[in-house]
């Protein structure tokens, strides 16, 4: 098996995953905007500022993701190239820290604040608090989604390691 195109499928794939964050991003501030210029009702137009910072927040991690798959990518080659066992060894780690960091923010912390921001939606009167916390719901349904994919993802290149670390 060959180690470093195995990383590199999986690093591309992250990266793909990360432009997925940007154009999600791209899609919430060009919606806020809408919201914001176009909105007749005071419903609609309470949707333009939770919008674009739902936005810019899915920009700043979609770029900040991409610049640090992008920065380990050129460190494949030549920690394969180095020591190869170490460099599985030390993939391995890093993946199961990922892994384990995945199972607590986005399949229990995230849900429960989705959870908790539905709840608020029936208690809050507020056009802006509503906007804001259907706003979040749909900001974090975003961040689940794609991550759920980068977890299988990373189950899948966890697997591929231990087999060649053998």
């Amino acid at each position: 098996m060959d180690i470093l195109k195995t990383a590199t499928d999986w690093a591309k794939g992250e990266m793909l995953s990360n432009s997925v964050f940007i154009l999600f991003g791209a899609l919430f501030l060009a919606a806020g905007f809408a919201f914001w210029q176009v909105g007749r009702t005071d419903m609609a137009r309470a949707y333009g500022i939770p919008m674009l910072v739902a936005g810019l927040l899915l920009l700043i991690l979609g770029a900040g993701l991409l610049y640090g798959t992008w920065s380990a990518l050129s460190g494949f080659g030549p920690a394969v190239a180095q020591d190869t066992p170490a460099f599985v060894a030390s993939e391995i780690a890093r993946v199961d820290k990922t892994i384990a960091q995945y199972g607590t923010a986005v399949f229990k912390v995230m849900p429960l604040m989705i959870v908790a921001a539905a709840a608020l939606i029936i208690v809050l009167d507020g056009h802006a608090g509503r906007a804001g916390l259907i706003t979040t719901i749909a900001f974090l349904c975003v961040v689940m989604l794609v991550d759920s994919n980068a977890s299988g993802r990373l189950d899948s290149y966890r697997q591929k390691l231990t087999e060649a670390s053998r």
